[in-house]
């Protein structure tokens, strides 16, 4: 299921024969699900900053083995409510997969249940921009409202994140998952 990535721009359609269909709901729905049931303690450890004004992701594309430190609220001080909407907040990514797989990849996660890390940048109503992070030793996901590429009027000053630019990823930690071609790095350090 690694690497994956997904975006949209717009992630909203306004007009048109497909007015009203709308990408990455749920996950936007559900992340901001899990960091509104946080109490006020949850919401300091899980918060890395309380204003999103740049790009955050941290695994996308050339960031093979990327070493992303665990950081946020851990599991282990989440209620068994919240433990539950993380866990099908993570559902929404790994259901990506088909069933049997889906399952035995959430048998895996399960597993580390207890070493998952939740953060988050910026605010939490319904109009802010924000980014979470979910991470654990078998899974790293991402979800960032990013800045526009093409949709935004040149003619004004660059608004910086918005909510219909969206990035999501989903890698697994250290799991070579782009395919860094290790017989080339082993040879450009031992010549033979």
């Amino acid at each position: 299921m690694t690497p994956t990535f997904m975006g949209s721009e717009p992630n909203y359609i306004a007009v048109g024969p497909n007015e009203g269909m709308r990408t990455f709901k749920e996950e936007e729905e559900k992340g901001l699900t899990l960091y509104r049931s946080l109490n006020a303690e949850q919401r300091e450890k899980a918060t890395l900053w309380d204003k999103k004004e740049y790009q955050f992701n941290q695994a996308e594309a050339f960031k093979d083995n990327q070493v992303i430190p665990f950081k946020g609220i851990k599991s282990a001080d989440l209620s068994s409510n919240q433990i539950g909407l993380l866990t099908t907040l993570i559902e929404e990514y790994v259901g990506n997969m088909k069933p049997g797989h889906a399952k035995v990849k959430m048998n895996e996660i399960e597993k580390h249940i207890d070493n998952t890390w939740f953060s988050w940048v910026g605010g939490s109503s319904d109009e802010d921009v924000f980014y979470y992070r979910i991470h654990s030793p078998v899974i790293l996901i991402e979800f960032d409202h990013h800045s526009p590429t093409f949709l935004w009027d040149r003619n004004q000053k660059h608004p910086g994140p918005v909510k219909w630019h969206v990035h999501t990823v989903v890698r697994t930690p250290n799991g070579n998952d782009y395919g860094k071609d290790l017989l080339k790095s082993h040879l450009e350090k031992h010549p033979h």
